[in-house]
Order: C-alpha cells, then sequence, then structure tokens
C-alpha cells in the first residue's frame, strides 16, 4: 500500500512555480505514494488562541485532519521577504497546540529566488512542534524559476536528481515510522 502524502504550497498564487514543483514532485513519485494537494491554505482564518479550543473554525478542522490522516508531509514553499509566508505560517500556527505535526514525517523545499533565510526560520519553527525532519529531507532549491517550469517539469538535471534523493528519503523516514 502506498503512503499518502500532504503536499501544502506556501504560496496562493494560482501560477505558483511552488505548485508547478509540487505537481513535478506527483509526476515523478506516483508508484511510490498518494500525493494529494491542499489548495486552500488562504481559507484558514487567522490564528486565534481563544478559538484554539475543542471546537476550532471548520477549516482548521479540516486542515489539521488531512495532517493527521498522512503519512507524510511534503511542504513546498517560497520565501518571502526573507522569511516565511504569512499564511503558511498562520496555517502551521493552528496546530501548535494539537500537535498533529508531531513526529510526522515532513519533506521540506524552499523554492524562491533565494531561499536560505526563510527556509532556516520555518526549519525551526517546524523542529519546535517536533516534525521529524532529518537533513537528507529538506533542501533549498534558489533561482527556481530557471529550474521548474510552468508545464510541471523540473528542467535542471542537478535539480532534479537532488529532488528524486529527497524524496528517496523520504520515502525511507515514513517507511520507519
Amino acid at each position: 500500500m502506498k503512503p499518502n502524502i500532504l503536499a501544502i504550497c506556501g504560496s496562493t498564487k494560482q501560477s505558483s512555480i511552488n505548485l508547478s514543483l509540487i505537481k513535478a514532485i506527483a509526476d515523478l513519485t506516483a508508484a511510490e505514494f498518494n500525493l494529494s494537494i491542499f489548495s486552500s491554505i488562504e481559507s484558514i482564518p487567522h490564528f486565534n488562541p481563544d478559538k484554539d479550543n475543542d471546537s476550532p473554525p471548520p477549516e482548521v478542522s479540516g486542515f489539521r485532519n488531512r495532517i493527521k490522516n498522512s503519512d507524510g508531509v511534503l511542504i513546498c514553499t517560497p520565501e518571502y521577504a526573507m522569511g516565511v509566508p504569512g499564511t503558511l505560517k498562520n496555517a502551521i500556527d493552528w496546530t501548535v497546540s494539537s500537535g498533529e505535526f508531531s513526529h510526522k514525517p515532513v519533506a521540506l523545499i524552499t523554492a524562491s529566488s533565494q531561499g536560505q533565510k526563510g527556509h532556516a526560520s520555518l526549519l525551526e519553527t517546524l523542529r519546535i512542534i517536533e516534525c521529524s525532519i532529518p537533513d537528507e529531507t529538506q533542501m533549498v532549491i534558489s533561482f527556481v524559476k530557471t529550474k521548474v517550469s510552468s508545464d510541471n517539469k523540473i528542467i535542471d538535471p542537478a535539480t532534479l536528481e537532488s529532488v528524486k534523493n529527497l524524496m528517496t528519503a523520504f520515502s525511507g523516514k515514513i517507511r520507519k515510522t
């Protein structure tokens, strides 16, 4: 039985290069994973501790359940102003107290013009909420627009090889849990 992977795009842009990257990865790993894309990150309301209780907003419950019911989570995100996109950070904030990410295998790809600072920031957040994210399941793809096409193909051979290696490591991590 193939593991179920939830893919989260950190961008809300309809023609996001990170969404193209997720779709390219879905094609590359179709024999290995059942990959579904969480496509409504922008519908998650602003985090409010007063509503973070046994009856959170339905969009939050749905997001938490998708994470809980997955065998692993793939996050592909751009870097915005040297940091994490607000909608992605907001969605993750809703899981801090409920613990869906705790010990969940996660692969993180930050794909942007640069990416290192946003990647480091998000990585710290994911580690503090106890994601299982070893070095081999994370990477930065700088200058991503020269490496991934808008028709969902990884066109740079070195990037393609790195993504394949990351997904192989991710598969191994999932099978160990």
